[in-house]
């Protein structure tokens, strides 16, 4: 794990939070949240492709759907995965105290489990925690919130931003939990961001679908897509100037932040990524297309062989050369491709550069943050992927993930 400083968050008017101990874990700890999301909210969510949908996801996908939910309860220690038609009764089970409660509906409530698959929920952990939950809510509960949905992860992950757009002041706040199972098909492990922008539901789609494509849909650790993963983005809508009204500077503003957002929150994921030592760019130069150029970086981002070199600190190209070449990439395209580890060009002319040093990448290599920039010129395009390398200590903390 690459350890980085976690900082306060800032509230987000109306997004109320609160945090627990339910007991999922023998050790105490947060483990499960409750979000009071204020009327005239609006919500956008993804969740994961994984055939395999956790109970939670299957419930939430279909609220979600409804109007604007009320609640989000989120607990961490067990996934609620592979429980079939019991895993969702127990859902029920639990939302309906949350329900009784605070006179919502159980369309009104979204929910999240993070942690072992194929065991039953403590149901009746989560239901005498609710009404403490209840009773705890303050808008500057972020930090506890974050800590809340943490399994393997070693730190928490959390960004937030201030601003102002116009005379206003407008608030982005986001947490994310993610170390392992991570190859995100549109969202990642859990994330949750909110802001005070006011802002339709159509408009916040559309933003959140870009975003992932761009953050979350462009991290992987070890090429497994989770049963539960969810991403959602809420706006509280607190702002007398709504985004469809702004200038196009202020949307671009606007935009440029909570996509700095996402992406921090992705690159947190991967620097805590289960047992990495490095944090490796994979930038895809000179490309026809987007998606062309993210199918040669994933392929190499998730070639063990690619992964557990650059664990090694060793500058072994030709697994990279490999991984590309079992990507979709042209056979023409190989004429024109150019392998670089940082700024040291390896690979050009279908044969090794002739004035490649060895041990100028051995050196390099040496560094926690790494590039590889693999240029195809064979257009003006762009994508970067983000990795890490493949240690003893992942398949450590794997294989004894249920001890």
């Amino acid at each position: 794990m690459l350890k980085r400083k976690n900082t306060k968050t800032y509230a987000v008017e109306g997004i109320q939070l609160s945090s627990v101990c339910s007991e999922m874990y023998p050790k105490r700890r947060y483990d499960l949240s409750l979000v009071k999301i204020c009327d005239g909210s609006v919500i956008s969510g993804v969740f994961t492709k994984n055939k395999a949908k956790a109970a939670p996801v299957i419930v939430s996908q279909k609220h979600i759907k409804y109007k604007n939910p009320k609640y989000l309860i989120v607990n961490a220690g067990n996934a609620n995965a592979g429980t079939g038609i019991e895993g969702v009764n127990d859902i029920k089970a639990y939302c309906k105290i949350l329900s009784d409660e605070t006179s919502c509906s159980f369309k009104d409530i979204l929910v999240f489990s993070t942690g072992v698959i194929g065991q039953r929920i403590k149901v009746n952990n989560i239901k005498k925690s609710i009404p403490k939950l209840i009773k705890k809510m303050k808008e500057d509960n972020w930090d506890n919130f974050s800590k809340s949905i943490l399994t393997t992860d070693t730190c928490t992950k959390k960004i937030s931003k201030r601003f102002k757009i116009g005379n206003e002041i407008v608030t982005i706040s986001g947490v994310a939990k993610g170390s392992g199972m991570i190859m995100p098909n549109m969202a990642t492990m859990l994330s949750f961001v909110a802001t005070n922008i006011k802002i339709s539901k159509k408009e916040l789609d559309k933003i959140l679908k870009k975003i992932t494509d761009k953050s979350y849909n462009m991290i992987t650790v070890d090429s497994d897509t989770s049963t539960n993963d969810s991403s959602i983005l809420i706006s509280s809508c607190k702002t007398k100037t709504s985004y469809e009204k702004l200038s196009a500077t202020d949307k671009k503003k606007f935009y440029s932040h909570m996509e700095s957002v996402y992406i921090g929150l992705a690159k947190k994921i991967i620097r805590d990524a289960e047992g990495a030592t490095k944090f490796i760019s994979i930038n895809i130069k000179k490309i026809k297309n987007k998606k062309y150029g993210k199918n040669i970086g994933m392929n190499i981002a998730n070639s063990p062989l690619v992964k557990t070199a650059l664990f090694a600190e060793d500058p072994n190209w030709g697994r990279i050369l490999s991984a590309i070449g079992n990507s979709e990439i042209q056979t023409k395209d190989i004429n024109k491709l150019e392998i670089y580890l940082g700024k040291y060009l390896i690979f050009k002319n279908n044969m090794l550069n002739k004035k490649y040093k060895e041990s100028s990448t051995i050196k390099y290599l040496k560094q926690k943050n790494i590039e590889i920039n693999i240029v195809l010129n064979n257009g003006n395009e762009e994508v970067t992927v983000w990795t890490s390398d493949l240690t003893h200590k992942y398949i450590k903390i794997n294989a004894e993930y249920r001890s």
